[in-house]
């Protein structure tokens, strides 16, 4: 399965280099996708030097055009639904007549050329074989890409403290106003104040731009059918800016750009004025132009394969920007990314920035494979299907940008942890190697001897290496998924369904069901949701520490977020945006993020068992909906109280009540498995069994207990393993004893009776274990070995609890 994005390249010095940089990147955009996207391009060979527009291009869509037709030559066709094998062709591979070509440098207009050229080769997807036609979704003018990356943009700023969308910041561009990723990202903020850019032909410089008045100007810019920085009118610029040819030998510095700039020259080679755009201080730098100008200090220009701006080029810690927003691909190498963030900067990957294109692509291609099949059965005609799909072009939007905003909050909820989970992380890189998905070499990511530096100085992976972590995770995932019968489990329909428009699900939900690419959307969704939410290290370490499949992980993780119905506290969350500080937003998250992992880690224990993902959500919804609202009023008055003052912390920040006390109350909903689980062993309701556990854990301190185990360190392997089984034997004993509390009488007895009547009978017992966890509480620091005495304590208190929880007949 595969899409490609195909570029009329002018580098014909290093063209494998260019393309080669564009496949590493698309290869972490697969990551949000169904299929496996590809890079391809030309350049033509006869020189187009002085030749008037039209005759470069004829020329130009005669060199597509061959490429796509032999494209299409070796590729397998769908006739009648059976596939088709290409005539003369030798296949090593299996059927496969998925084939998509997308827009790129150069050949952004071409789509309906290839479009027509699959429609005379009779290819089966015919008008969906190139994405952005005329019948189509038009990135430009969705301004869709720009949009993907400044959700990241937002971000960054969001997490300074600063609304972009509200509050003036500063910004320095590489691109101009003509340009799609450049001019749209230019136009998504009335508060930009645009100091200065540069294209391949002029320099712009405005040191004190009005707000309003440039933006006003910027669109009208845009708006031209081709405009360059010389269409900007000059009067609209403040004092001592201007626009400058780049094939000026030298261009004046005013006193307003030498203090914008922080330069004393009083003249500059154009070359030498850009390198000190680039290293402006400034609030951010917006690339939505072609070349690469940043690289890392240990790289030779020879080794970036962009000599057209070798003159240009600076390193990553001479960057002096808060913020860089990658509208555009290959405006970095990845050690230069690496680079700026070690020195603080805040920036992703051109592939996590930009990712929004290959998305969109992605739902048009596949809205217009389900309604070609509606056409084909005679309930639509193509005028219909034209409009419908025009009509829905904002909620595509929508859908793909979530995507955007998921990602680049998933990287930050991981950074924020950066250091604690260095050794988990490592490990990660070493599996993801071991699976022949990730090459640390080839993706600049730390050896073990960095690794271990970093751990001696308390750093952890920096942002753009924690995006390629997250992408090469989802891939490895998916890979495993495509081959699981999990994907045929009627409860994944909604994560089929929800990847199409709200129009597609309500008409044509059947269609949807039959996709011909049904397992690959819904595998797509599965994964980029578990990940997005639990961080790319937790599946694999989840395997590591039970035994499980990926299979068991992905099915555990819907039943997790079924049961607590996680995705009404995301929004919640979410629609909290500059309106709570990020690090509160932050907590809030992680919290619900913990819940959905042990929740994953108790159901891979304890009902893996059973196969159907709808019975253990009917087994237990009903009953954590019921303690939702009711658990907190019954805990013991030390953990009510912690709760009031966690409420109040939260509700301070500005967290509506409701959600803070629903975020604090997480800690004590997980138990209601438990509580479910023994209202089931002993047939008594859950107004009966709920009092009895939580005396019970008050009694045993138990929940002390959990704390001091959830607190280990999981510096390697073997650590986490431990902390794992401390805990899942922690919560069977927990579960033991409350059944057996109830099994001492099946009459209905008082909470007190039923808890003084076992712990007359296990008094010894219990009075040692309590000796031993006031011992424990009186030192300065717990160890595994204390808690590991502890249980063995408590399991032997189960044992003779068992031993004497005979039933009699009341």
């Amino acid at each position: 399965v595969a899409r490609g994005g195909l570029r009329w390249s002018d580098r014909r010095e290093d063209f494998r280099t260019e393309i080669l940089g564009l496949m590493k990147a698309q290869m972490s955009k697969n990551a949000v996708i169904v299929p496996s996207g590809a890079k391809g391009g030309f350049y033509v060979k006869r020189s187009l030097e002085g030749l008037e527009r039209d005759v470069v291009m004829t020329e130009v869509v005669e060199c597509y055009s061959i490429f796509i037709g032999a494209l299409l030559d070796i590729t397998d066709n769908l006739v009648n639904n059976a596939i088709v094998p290409p005539d003369k062709v030798v296949r090593y591979d299996a059927d496969d007549p998925y084939l998509v070509v997308a827009a790129d440098k150069g050949t952004a207009t071409f789509s309906d050329i290839a479009n027509n050229i699959a429609i005379n080769h009779g290819f089966w997807l015919g008008d969906a074989f190139a994405s952005g036609g005329s019948v189509g979704y038009d990135h430009k003018k969705m301004g869709i890409t720009a949009r993907g990356a400044w959700e990241s943009v937002k971000r960054h700023f969001r997490e300074l403290g600063i609304d972009t969308q509200t509050t003036p910041f500063t910004v320095m561009g590489i691109g101009d106003m003509g340009g799609d990723v450049f001019g749209n990202g230019m136009l998504l903020s009335e508060q930009i104040r645009l100091l200065g850019a540069f294209n391949h032909m002029h320099i712009f410089l405005d040191p004190d731009p009005d707000p309003a008045t440039s933006f006003a100007e910027r669109k009208r810019l845009f708006e031209l059918p081709r405009s360059s920085w010389k269409d900007y009118s000059a009067k609209l610029i403040s004092r001592g800016g201007g626009i400058f040819s780049r094939s000026d030998k030298s261009i004046p510095l005013s006193a307003e750009v030498q203090q914008m700039l922080g330069v004393s020259e009083t003249h500059l080679a154009p070359s030498d004025l850009i390198q000190c755009m680039l290293k402006a201080q400034v609030d951010l730098l917006w690339n939505g132009g072609i070349g690469t100008y940043v690289k890392s200090a240990l790289e030779h220009n020879d080794r970036v394969g962009d000599r057209a701006n070798d003159s240009l080029r600076i390193n990553g810690a001479e960057l002096r920007c808060k913020v860089i927003g990658e509208g555009g691909n290959l405006g970095f190498t990845q050690l230069g990314r690496i680079e700026y963030a070690a020195n603080g900067g805040r920036m992703n990957t051109d592939a996590i920035d930009n990712s929004a294109g290959v998305d969109c692509s992605d739902h048009e291609v596949n809205i217009k494979i389900l309604l070609n099949n509606v056409v084909a059965q005679g309930d639509m005609t193509d005028k219909q299907r034209n409009v419908l799909l025009a009509s829905m072009t904002e909620e595509v939007g929508q859908l793909v940008l979530k995507n955007n905003y998921l990602q680049t909050q998933a990287i930050s909820m991981v950074q924020s942890q950066a250091v604690v989970m260095l050794e988990v992380h490592s490990r990660l890189i070493e599996h993801l190697g071991h699976a022949g998905r990730l090459d640390r070499n080839v993706e600049y990511l730390p050896d073990p001897e960095s690794l271990e530096e970093r751990k001696a100085h308390a750093q952890g992976l920096y942002r753009p290496e924690l995006a390629v972590v997250f992408a090469y995770s989802k891939l490895l995932l998916k890979e495993k998924l495509m081959s699981s019968a999990l994907l045929q489990d009627p409860s994944l329909v909604t994560d089929l369904t929800t990847y199409f428009p709200t129009e597609l699900r309500d008409r044509y939900a059947t269609q949807i069901s039959e996709h011909r690419l049904r397992n690959e959307i819904i595998c797509n969704q599965l994964v980029n949701r578990l990940v997005n939410r639990v961080g790319p290290s937790f599946p694999f370490r989840m395997q590591d520490e039970t035994g499980g499949t990926t299979e068991d992980v992905v099915r555990n993780f819907k039943i997790a977020c079924e049961i607590f119905q996680t995705e009404s506290l995301w929004e919640k969350i979410e629609s909290l945006d500059n309106r709570i500080t990020p690090e509160i937003q932050l907590e809030m998250l992680l919290d619900v993020r913990k819940l959905v992992e042990r929740s994953m880690f108790w159901l891979r224990r304890n009902r893996s068992h059973v196969a159907s993902i709808t019975d253990v959500i009917n087994e237990f919804a009903d009953g954590v909906t019921l303690l939702s609202t009711s658990l907190l009023s019954q805990l013991p008055k030390v953990q009510k109280q912690r709760v009031k003052k966690n409420v109040d912390r939260l509700s301070r920040a500005g967290v509506p009540r409701e959600l803070a006390s629903q975020i604090i109350g997480l800690e004590y909903l997980y138990r209601s498995l438990d509580i479910i689980a023994v209202k089931a062993a002993v047939g008594h309701p859950l107004e009966e069994v709920t009092p009895v556990y939580l005396k019970l854990s008050e009694h045993l301190q138990l929940d002390w207990l959990l704390e001091k185990i959830s607190h280990l360190p999981r510096r390697n392997f073997w650590q986490s393993l431990a902390r794992t089984a401390l805990r899942d034997d922690l919560h069977a004993e927990n579960r033991a004893l409350t059944i057996d509390l109830f099994k001492l009488s099946q009459k209905k007895m008082s909470v007190s009776a039923r808890m003084d009547a076992w712990a007359a009978s296990n008094q010894l017992d219990i009075e040692r274990y309590l000796q031993l966890i006031n011992t424990i509480q009186t030192g300065t620091e717990v160890a595994i070995e204390q808690l590991s005495v502890i249980l063995k304590e408590l399991h032997a208190i189960v044992e003779k609890s068992k031993a004497r929880a005979i039933l009699k007949p009341d």
